[in-house]
């Protein structure tokens, strides 16, 4: 989601979790997760690892398109950005420099892309990632992911979430 700013975890301890709840804070996100890892000294592995439970939890419920715009558009280029978004590349340009406010609807399609995309990084760099999203899939019926996320869809509509389900699989095969 870009909210990080590079900050890689390498381990679930206290520091690690206070600073993405910082940076979860900083964005808007995440105020009650915050509250209780300030109540807590020194927290417990099972109070941190409830905590970054919330965290998950409201980061996948919480678009921040100011984040977000940087962080796809390192990735994908500003034409397969915008036909993913279903938007028009005037459009987009707008959006990305603040020109314009980045509409909900907009802004909730860009959040899925993002959480995709951060389903994807644990198994591809970002030209793998660009070409998964043209590639037909046979999980997806030979279609591609791009051809379920065209036009202007919604992230909970059953395409989509074929397409997250997908992404989200390849976390658990790269985890094992």
């Amino acid at each position: 989601m870009g909210i990080l700013d590079g900050d890689d975890v390498a381990t679930v301890d206290a520091a690690s979790v206070q600073r993405l709840v910082g940076h979860a804070r900083k964005a808007g996100i995440a105020r009650m997760p915050a509250a209780a890892l300030d109540s807590l000294e020194p927290p417990t592995q099972a109070e941190l690892a409830s905590l970054l439970t919330l965290l998950i939890a409201a980061l996948e419920r919480s678009p921040v398109p100011t984040h977000e715009w940087p962080s796809l558009s390192r990735v994908f280029e500003p034409d397969q950005l915008a036909g993913l978004l279903g938007v028009s590349l005037s459009s987009l340009r707008r959006y990305q420099s603040g020109a314009r406010h980045t509409p909900d609807e907009v802004a909730e399609r860009l959040h899925f892309l993002a959480l995709v995309m951060a389903d994807l990084s644990g198994a591809y760099n970002d030209i793998g990632i660009r070409r998964w999203f043209e590639r037909p899939r046979t999980l997806l019926g030979g279609r591609r992911p791009a051809d379920l996320l065209a036009g202007y869809w919604d992230p909970e509509g059953p395409g989509p979430q074929e397409v997250r389900q997908l992404a989200q699989s390849l976390v658990a095969v790269s985890a094992t």
